[in-house]
């Protein structure tokens, strides 16, 4: 039986304005950041959902019965208010469940969390993806900053990988397509932590990949983007990116 991952975000809605001389008329286009992940993990034991960010506000589960479902949440490219503000809340002013408590519990009780960088990941542009001293922090292994936290890279930075005899790299090619940008995060000193990957330290040393243990759960963030464009084109492409999200799903829904 394949393991059940659910991917939430990944997905934004944009409009355009085109003008022809006299003339304008608008445009509306959806996109989706995810497939070069959910082709990679074609073929092996790991069945993706993807739920699109607009419909993770009443989408995603309210109870933990539901949030118990799945083997692997990922958290991609989504702020927290689309969790604290469903329908219920935003537009009738009535209660409902706090999701990111019951994530908390769920990594607590055994979960797999993961999540991965992006403009509206761990505290975002502008400080917007509010992530910062929420539920779901806790269960991090990295504490996230109260401002803007984007680190971008236009120059290209390639991966410093410290821990390679680690299961989740054990695998995976020495050499490392660059990637473009990250998320400033804080690595915590709980003891439970450990960091793999981080930027060289003449572009900050900022942490890249990280594992944690909460509860009987456990945690990894992969503070770089899935796809460009944060990851280049040629890092979709590489041989090691199959390996290195097969590995961090292994290790996450490990026996033990």
């Amino acid at each position: 039986m394949k393991k059940k991952v659910l991917l939430v975000g990944e997905s934004w809605v944009s409009s355009a304005t085109h003008y022809k001389g006299f003339d304008a008329f608008g445009s509306v286009t959806f996109h989706t950041g995810c497939q070069p992940l959910i082709d990679a993990l074609n073929g092996t034991e790991y069945e993706v959902t993807h739920m699109p960010a607009h419909e993770a506000q009443d989408g995603f589960p309210f109870d933990i019965e539901g949030i118990r479902a799945w083997d692997v949440i990922i958290l991609s490219d989504i702020g927290a208010n689309t969790f604290l503000l469903p329908q219920r809340v935003w537009m009738h002013s009535q209660t409902a469940p706090n999701r990111l408590r019951l994530l908390k519990q769920w990594v607590e009780e055994g979960g797999n969390l993961v999540m991965i960088g992006g403009y509206l990941s761990f505290q975002g542009i502008d400080g917007k993806a509010r992530w910062r001293k929420t539920p779901v922090e806790d269960v991090l292994p990295v504490k996230c900053l109260p401002w803007d936290d984007r680190v971008e890279i236009p120059e290209g930075a390639t991966a410093d990988v410290i821990a390679s005899d680690h299961p989740i790299l054990a695998n995976m090619p020495v050499e490392w397509p660059p990637l473009l940008g990250v998320n400033e995060v804080e690595l915590k000193d709980d003891g439970k932590t450990e960091l793999l990957a981080r930027l060289p330290a003449e572009q900050g040393g900022y942490p890249l990949l990280a594992t944690g243990q909460y509860g009987a759960g456990r945690s990894v963030v992969w503070t770089s983007d899935m796809s460009p464009h944060w990851l280049s084109p040629e890092f979709c492409a590489w041989d090691g990116y199959r390996k290195l999200w097969t590995g961090i799903l292994d290790w996450l829904t490990a026996a033990r």
